[in-house]
């Protein structure tokens, strides 16, 4: 919704400097912002290595305008917006949890389950149009192919829920549904974390204490969302602070790491994503995988060549290999080990891979 805080967490997030005040569809494009994913693996790494190049794991971020009641037909800045989340992996719901009586809310009260389900029904609504197209294609792909009658039930069951208020990804479904589920790009079918944004007061006093949290937190377990507590104007605080002053105050608060971090590993987390590490003196760089990923095709993240032309992985764990202080050592003690093309890479593996083109 506007004015929940979205711009303001943007910025302190990626310090991009998005434009946020107290008016309704204050951002009209959308901001983009690259954040690097913080990882004390890579700093211990290049304390070792001294490298010329020091490359972090990276999320961008999409700030778009927020949407009202009525966005999928064209309400507020109607649904050019909707089309900016399509593009997304994920989705970071920003939902308000505090009061302020010098911050408007464009229906005017705080009431986070019915902001929620303002958001998801335009989702919906902008998502029937598109399950509709497809079902009509499938449905003339029918008159050719018996086999698509399977696909065109299992969407129809999906339109069910949906016209029933529900998000598709809610819908129980196979390994192959869920496959076919992707297949047609509905918003409310995309990962979702719901970022309940409270004051500072409420971090102090416990977050379980402020009502409005709790009923973000129902609503998140009913859909098996993500649900992250979080306070904008603290993240905003903190974002041009030096690390040990940042540090101190997060610590008053009662916290160990920024808004920042538990938004990324919460992202990480409902993407199924993990890095792997390459470090040497030219780079030490954090990749972005997805868990399950064989080394092979780990090895393309890097480059196509070192994918197609693959011969093995050397793999030691980060763990063994910072025990040991170099990667010389601990091939001397035997903890490197020769990985081949069905090694399922793991998080923290640091990684040499051998190719031939």
């Amino acid at each position: 919704m506007p004015n929940v805080g979205k711009s303001t967490l943007f910025n302190a997030i990626t310090n991009a400097g998005a434009q946020a005040a107290n008016y309704p569809f204050c951002t009209i494009e959308p901001n983009v912002g690259v954040v690097a994913v913080p990882d004390k693996r890579l700093d211990r790494l290049a304390k070792i290595y001294h490298p010329k190049k020091y490359t972090p794991a990276t999320i961008e971020f999409v700030d778009i305008a927020g949407l009202v009641r009525g966005a999928s037909k064209g309400e507020g800045l109607g649904n050019k917006f909707l089309a900016n989340i399509r593009e997304c992996d994920a989705i970071v719901h920003v939902v308000r949890c505090f009061e302020n009586d010098d911050i408007v809310h464009v229906d005017g009260s705080i009431d986070p389950k019915r902001d929620i389900e303002t958001i998801n029904t335009e989702l919906i609504l902008s998502d029937l149009e598109v399950l509709e197209r497809r079902m009509e294609r499938t449905q003339k792909m029918i008159k050719a192919d018996k086999k698509y009658q399977a696909d065109f039930d299992f969407f129809r069951r999906v339109r069910d829920v949906m016209n029933g208020g529900k998000a598709a990804r809610t819908v129980e479904c196979s390994e192959d549904e869920a496959a076919l589920l992707s297949s047609v790009s509905l918003l409310s079918n995309k990962p979702i974390i719901y970022a309940a944004n409270m004051s500072e007061g409420d971090f102090s006093a416990g977050i379980e204490q402020n009502p409005y949290y709790k009923v973000v937190r129902e609503f998140a377990e009913s859909e098996h969302a993500g649900v992250l507590p979080i306070c904008a104007e603290t993240e905003a605080q903190i974002s041009d602070m030096a690390p040990e002053e940042k540090e101190l105050f997060l610590s008053d608060m009662g916290l160990t790491e920024s808004g920042l971090d538990r938004l990324i590993r919460a992202c990480y987390s409902l993407l199924g994503l993990i890095s792997f590490l390459t470090a040497g003196e030219p780079e030490v760089r954090a990749w972005t995988i997805q868990k399950g990923t064989k080394a092979p095709q780990a090895a393309g993240k890097i480059h196509t060549d070192f994918e197609r032309g693959f011969i093995r992985a050397e793999v030691v764990p980060y763990d063994e290999l910072v025990g040991c202080g170099s990667m010389a050592a601990a091939r001397d003690k035997g903890l490197v080990r020769s990985e081949g093309k069905d090694y399922v890479m793991q998080d923290g593996d640091v990684v040499l891979f051998r190719f031939n083109v």
